[in-house]
């Protein structure tokens, strides 16, 4: 019946010139072909597609079928030889139909599907979708720029393959879409590249277009893709596309080098402003991840100058490892750890300026470090994180080292952080007695920084548990100095500042302790007696400490932390005693030295 519909409505056609055609030829010639395409009747089609006398009516109508042949192809249920003849009905209406038509038809099939559907559509139509574009008579790069803009947005729905056996699985067929559409570009960059044509004008759109494609795959897939080992890169369908997208960048016109190294600056040599003004959060995260695959991952890095030094390499990179780590995505974060140690590994100790600190990133980087170390769920970027910062601060000239020290005692609020910096301090005062005395970690400049170290935020009050890591760190600099410094030399002038040490942190800190230890132990003792109360019933208890309750836990478990808390007061108070001991001690023999004289 459908067969018989079609040919009524295709002989009908036969008969009238093409702008004598109504609408309701159109809709009928759909109908009967829909069904024709659903019902197998698909060599009956063929045939009426492949007669020379329906030429015209398969280019003006043709193209409403798409829809049905591409949907009996997903389904995949054909017989070989029927889905060889929905194949060459694919074929012929790509060749035979308006390619204008066949271009908004195809974009909306791509914009259909969901899930895994998504990359077998796309596989389906790449093809077809070059050969219409390549068929248009203009406005190409207006197609052109709307086929990619479709295509990946498509893409950027599937999710990217973390792990090697994801990569090799490709449940989602990313790694196969992104494949093909590395081939589906080529045609267009080598036509810029060639520009035979000679068409200024549409050649600079094309290219344009091109270079927002490349940008939003470096943002996506790329930004969240993980790669294989290195000796394993000749099987990475992810490193193949991101080694292809630097390559077509370069083919365009923009190599890398002068994209990279221009982002961010106030006079530029790239002279596409409009675009980074207007997707300037978009192309952030794209020049990150540029940056990443070039540097860490080493993709065209052999078409860098050979010129350029490691500071200059790593002050550009700051910036994009800042935007890394501003990432929470496990995927993400990694790579700017990554970043800014491929930078960091190829300075020398001691020799980066501390002018860099001048520029925002540099002290930025470090605070974001900090975040990690402190707010990261993942054990090993936390201690990924602190390593990072360790081996930054190695790299940092003297007056570098003491700038930071400043500024992370200032903004990092977290006892842990501030006792690890303390450490950090001590082992430069350290080096500066064992060697060439440094005037950043002695002398007047090195109490400024104690000044930061030894106090009590709040004073008595402060709450000692919470700092117990920092006020740990803050007292044995203080035992260190006071055995190491004699009160003669004084090279650190800790012993000129001696008084206002003892009132602002030692004193305080006795007041402190004896006011927790006194709160603790009674808590200690009001939990033994509700623990009796109610060791019947086997309730659970709660109590409060520094104005917040311990979460309900039974009452073993809180007298656990409680006396846990009691431990850490008498290990402050003990280190507290010997530092006061031996300041004592060199007090009275510096005394007793100077009543011999």
């Amino acid at each position: 019946m459908a067969v018989e519909e079609l040919q009524s409505i295709v002989k009908k056609c036969q008969l009238l010139e093409e702008d004598d055609f109504k609408e309701e030829d159109f809709g009928l010639f759909q109908l009967a072909g829909k069904k024709c395409i659903e019902e197998g009747h698909i060599d009956q089609l063929l045939e009426i597609i492949q007669n020379e006398r329906n030429k015209v009516i398969i280019k003006t109508m043709g193209w409403n079928l798409i829809g049905p042949v591409v949907r009996c192809l997903l389904w995949n249920d054909k017989e070989n030889d029927k889905r060889k003849n929905y194949f060459l009905v694919l074929d012929l209406l790509v060749k035979l139909c308006n390619p204008k038509e066949l271009l908004l038809g195809l974009l909306e099939l791509i914009e259909e599907p969901s899930g895994k559907q998504i990359s077998q559509i796309i596989l389906l139509l790449l093809q077809p979708l070059q050969t219409v574009i390549q068929k248009l008579p203009n406005n190409k790069a207006y197609s052109v720029g709307l086929a990619l803009s479709t295509l990946w947005r498509q893409l950027s729905l599937l999710p990217v393959p973390y792990s090697k056996e994801q990569i090799q699985t490709d449940d989602y067929g990313l790694c196969q879409c992104c494949k093909a559409l590395i081939e589906f570009t080529k045609p267009f960059v080598e036509e810029v590249t060639d520009n035979k044509e000679n068409k200024e004008n549409e050649n600079k759109k094309l290219k344009d277009e091109l270079l927002k494609f490349c940008f939003k795959s470096l943002k996506c897939p790329l930004l969240t893709a993980q790669f294989l080992e290195q000796s394993e890169a000749d099987n990475d369908p992810l490193r193949y596309f991101a080694s292809e997208i630097i390559g077509f960048l370069s083919a365009i016109g923009h190599p890398f080098p002068k994209i990279i190294f221009n982002h961010g600056r106030k006079k530029r040599i790239w002279n596409y402003l409009e675009f980074e003004e207007e997707e300037d959060k978009q192309l952030a995260d794209s020049m990150a991840s540029l940056a990443y695959l070039v540097f860490v991952q080493g993709i065209k890095i052999d078409q860098l100058p050979m010129v350029l030094s490691p500071s200059y390499i790593l002050q550009f990179n700051m910036g994009h490892t800042e935007v890394f780590l501003q990432r929470t995505e496990e995927s993400v974060l990694p790579k700017g750890l990554e970043l800014l140690e491929s930078g960091l590994l190829r300075i020398e100790d001691n020799s980066l300026l501390y002018q860099y600190l001048e520029i925002k990133s540099f002290l930025t980087v470090p605070q974001s470090l900090v975040k990690v170390m402190t707010l990261c769920p993942i054990e090993t970027l936390r201690k990924k994180g602190l390593a990072m910062l360790q081996l930054y601060i190695n790299k940092l000239d003297s007056q570098g080292k003491y700038t930071l020290f400043r500024c992370l005692l200032n903004t990092s609020n977290h006892s842990g952080v501030e006792a690890f910096i303390i450490q950090n301090i001590k082992n430069q005062i350290d080096m500066s007695f064992k060697k060439t005395p440094n005037k950043w970690f002695t002398g007047p400049q090195l109490i400024s920084l104690l000044d930061l170290v030894l106090f009590l935020p709040e004073g008595a009050e402060t709450d000692l548990l919470q700092n117990s890591d920092r006020i740990m760190a803050a007292l044995n600099l203080l035992r260190y100095l006071v055995i190491k410094d004699n009160e003669n030399d004084n090279q650190t002038g800790l012993w000129t500042e001696l008084g206002k040490i003892e009132n602002n942190f030692l004193k305080p800190l006795h007041t402190g302790l004896n006011m927790s230890k006194a709160h603790y132990e009674a808590e200690i003792k009001n939990s033994q007696e509700n623990n009796q109360a109610v060791q019947k019933s086997k309730d659970l208890c709660s109590v409060t400490v520094g104005r917040e309750e311990i979460p309900n836990m039974p009452p073993e478990m809180q007298l656990k932390v409680l006396h846990s808390a009691l431990f850490t007061f008498d290990l402050i108070e003990s280190v507290l005693a010997r530092v006061e001991e031996l300041i004592e001690i060199k007090t009275k023999s510096t005394s007793e030295y100077k009543m011999l004289e």
